[in-house]
């Protein structure tokens, strides 16, 4: 009989069946890998120079977010207070809150010398991707929704995988996390279930919010 095929077609097919399953191979252990808490960070706690309690100062003595994070409405970056914001209660030469505690020690030599306290970062996207904490307040982006309900937390962690498809769910249908901007930093607050997709349509239209789904847009 006459050859239909020649040998090597046989070795090619084989080849591509080796690369075919390798390949599926690598994208489900990538997908899978990627998907993972320990690299979206979700759940991460690291302990903190100062066990400074989010549910204490905020949760119950109802400070505001932007009393430590001043620059959050202006800014790109939340910013980290300074110790003189601390020392603004705790300062033992006022007779403050608890100004002689050795657990606020760093912050008292931070104070006197200078020296940051080395907080360690909680939240953190990747270095390729770009993010303005200024542009999201100001059009009614809650704190909660990024952060979760930080003052519930004794300890804050990491509360969202904040990745490029949770990011554009968020895009794609922001009225769901709308809020008024006066509320944003009320992490207490909550929408009234009956009206909560016309009041989202009506701050969506109101501020004209309108998120790009471009690449460039958060990849700059």
């Amino acid at each position: 009989m006459p050859v239909i095929f020649p040998r090597s077609l046989d070795f090619r097919v084989r080849q591509l069946g080796v690369g075919l399953v390798a390949g599926v191979g690598l994208f489900v252990t990538g997908f899978y890998y990627y998907a993972l808490p320990s690299y979206t960070r979700v759940g991460y706690t690291p302990e903190q120079p100062v066990p400074f309690s989010h549910q204490l100062h905020v949760g119950h003595l109802g400070m505001d977010c932007t009393y430590c994070h001043q620059s959050v409405f202006e800014s790109p970056h939340a910013s980290v207070p300074a110790s003189q914001t601390c020392m603004n209660c705790h300062n033992p030469k006022k007779a403050n809150v608890k100004g002689a505690s050795p657990l606020l020690a760093p912050v008292r030599n931070s104070y006197d010398t200078g020296a940051p306290v080395e907080w360690k970062r909680v939240h953190k996207l990747p270095e390729y991707a770009y993010f303005n904490h200024a542009v999201h307040v100001n059009k009614g982006v809650s704190c909660v929704s990024c952060h979760g309900q930080v003052n519930e937390m004794a300890v804050v962690s990491h509360d969202q995988t904040l990745s490029m498809g949770w990011c554009l769910k968020c895009h794609n249908a922001p009225e769901k996390s709308l809020r008024p901007v006066g509320e944003v930093t009320n992490l207490t607050w909550a929408p009234d279930k009956a009206s909560a997709a016309a009041d989202g349509a009506a701050i969506k239209k109101a501020l004209a919010v309108n998120p790009p789904m471009s690449c460039q847009a958060c990849h700059r």
